[in-house]
């Protein structure tokens, strides 16, 4: 993959949800990837984007503080992102490393 930094071409890829962005990063640079320039399937690429835009559902954005079940939420969707991670390391085979990375944001709220 052609990291847009000075990286130049990496295989060191890393799978994290984030606000507003693709799930693929660089893993060297935390450069963002487009999920459209990944070899996976559509319905892959349609489970990964569904799953991104769940990101943050733990936090009550207005208020700067987490919901109710933030704990929960944020535990689901690592397990989901764990899954499908290990989707895309299934269609994409060896080329890359893919990791994941689990979201910590709530427990880093728990602990302001």
């Amino acid at each position: 993959m052609k990291c847009l930094c000075d990286c130049g071409e990496t295989y060191d890829i890393k799978i994290e949800g984030d606000v507003g962005a693709d799930p693929f990063w660089c893993n060297k640079c935390s450069c963002n990837f487009n999920i459209d320039d990944f070899p996976i399937s559509q319905k892959l690429s349609e489970e990964l984007l569904a799953w991104s835009i769940k990101y943050g559902e733990w936090i009550d954005w207005e208020y700067d503080r987490l919901v109710a079940n933030a704990i929960q939420l944020e535990d689901d969707f690592n397990r989901l992102g764990a899954m499908l991670t290990e989707k895309v390391k299934q269609e994409i085979g060896t080329r890359y490393l893919i990791q994941y990375f689990p979201s910590t944001s709530a427990r880093l709220y728990l602990n302001k």
